[in-house]
C-alpha cells in the first residue's frame, strides 16, 4: 500500500516539515556527490552503530539514508503526516517531539540488536513516531491509497486507523522475523523495532506535545474525499 494524501488541509503553514524535508534533501545530494569509500566512511561515523553506540549519531543518522527510494518514501510519508502534527502541536513543539521520537526509535533498534555493526540510518523511526501521532489525533481521517493487485491498480481512501494500525503490525512481525538472524544484525537491512519504538513512542508522546487549545470537535471527517 503506498499512501498519496490525507483529506485534512492543514491550518498553519507546515514550516518545521517543510524544513526537515529540505535538510533531508541536501544532505542526500551531499551523499551521492561522495564515492563510495567515503559514503561508508560517513555512514560508519554518523550512523547509529548499536555495538559501538555514540550518544551524537542518535540524531546525525536520522538524517542519513540509503538511497533514493529510502530517502524519497520517508520524506513522502513525513508531508502526508507532519502537518497534520505540526499543526495540532506548534512548530517549536513539533521539531522536539520529531527528535525525541527518532531519538528513541533509535535506542530501541540498540536494545533489541546491540551487537549489530550495520550502521542505523534514516528518519524512519521519527517519522513512525509521527504516524503514531497521528493515529492518536486523527484516527478518523481517510488516507487515499494506491493498492497494486498484480497488473491492476486501485486507488481507494482508507480509515487512517485502518491503514496505520497494518502498517505497524507489519513492522512488529518483521522486526520478530529479523531476531531469527543468528548474527545479530539486522534481516535485510531495514531497522524494523526503531519504527516499532518510533510508532508506539509517537503514541504516547503525543499526549504530551499536543496543545491543549486545539483539543476541539474537528470539521473534515465529513468531507467527500
Amino acid at each position: 500500500m503506498i499512501p498519496l494524501r490525507d483529506v485534512i488541509p492543514s491550518r498553519t503553514l507546515p514550516i518545521v516539515t517543510s524544513a526537515i524535508i529540505i535538510v533531508n534533501a541536501l544532505v542526500f545530494l551531499f551523499e551521492v556527490s561522495l564515492p563510495e569509500p567515503e559514503l561508508r566512511a560517513l555512514f560508519g561515523r554518523f550512523g547509529l552503530v548499536p555495538a559501538h553506540l555514540a550518544l551524537p549519531t542518535v540524531l546525525t543518522s536520522m538524517f542519513l539514508h540509503g538511497g533514493w527510494l529510502h530517502v524519497i518514501g520517508n520524506m513522502w510519508c513525513l508531508w502526508i503526516f507532519g502537518d497534520n502534527v505540526e499543526d495540532r502541536m506548534g512548530h517549536a513543539r513539533f521539531l522536539v517531539f520529531y527528535l525525541l521520537c527518532g531519538a528513541l526509535a533509535g535506542f530501541g533498534q540498540v536494545v533489541v540488536q546491540p551487537g549489530s555493526h550495520v550502521p542505523t540510518v534514516g528518519a524512519s523511526g521519527a517519522i513512525a513516531g509521527v504516524m503514531g501521532a497521528y493515529l492518536v489525533l486523527y484516527p478518523r481521517s481517510r488516507i487515499l491509497t494506491l493498492i497494486p493487485i498484480f497488473i491492476f491498480i486501485q486507488i481507494v481512501e482508507i480509515p487512517a486507523v485502518y491503514f496505520l494500525v497494518f502498517w505497524f503490525v507489519i513492522q512488529f512481525f518483521s522486526g520478530v522475523g529479523s531476531l531469527a538472524t543468528s548474527s545479530g544484525e539486522p534481516a535485510g537491512g531495514v531497522a524494523f523495532w526503531a519504527h516499532v519504538a518510533g510508532f508506539l513512542s509517537g503514541m504516547l508522546g503525543v499526549l504530551l506535545f499536543r496543545r491543549p487549545e486545539r483539543q476541539r470537535p474537528e470539521w473534515w471527517h465529513d468531507i467527500d474525499g
